[in-house]
């Protein structure tokens, strides 16, 4: 196994764990942002409001998103292991 194919798994790895984990960290993110800006105009400042939304965001966006996930991580999973032979030469 040779230093470049080395660094192609690891950027391969790299970019398949930010798209996965894109879309659950991008919607807490903005759940995070207008529940901040709804206790900036309302001057609530009750720390325990911004749970509750958020992980419901992230239950739902995982429901939606989870077989597309799958999809990407077995596609993944899939292309390491076929190329087992290739990687042992």
């Amino acid at each position: 196994m040779t230093s470049e194919l080395l660094n192609q798994i690891a950027r391969q790895t790299f970019e398949t764990i930010l798209l996965v984990g894109a879309p659950v960290l991008l919607v807490s993110m903005v759940i995070g942002l207008l529940i901040s800006i709804f206790q900036t105009i309302t001057s609530v400042q009750e720390m325990t409001i911004t749970f509750v939304p958020k992980i419901l965001a992230v239950f739902v966006t995982l429901l939606v998103a989870l077989p597309w996930m799958i999809r990407v991580m077995v596609g993944f999973t899939k292309g390491i292991f076929e190329n087992i032979p290739f990687y042992v030469k």
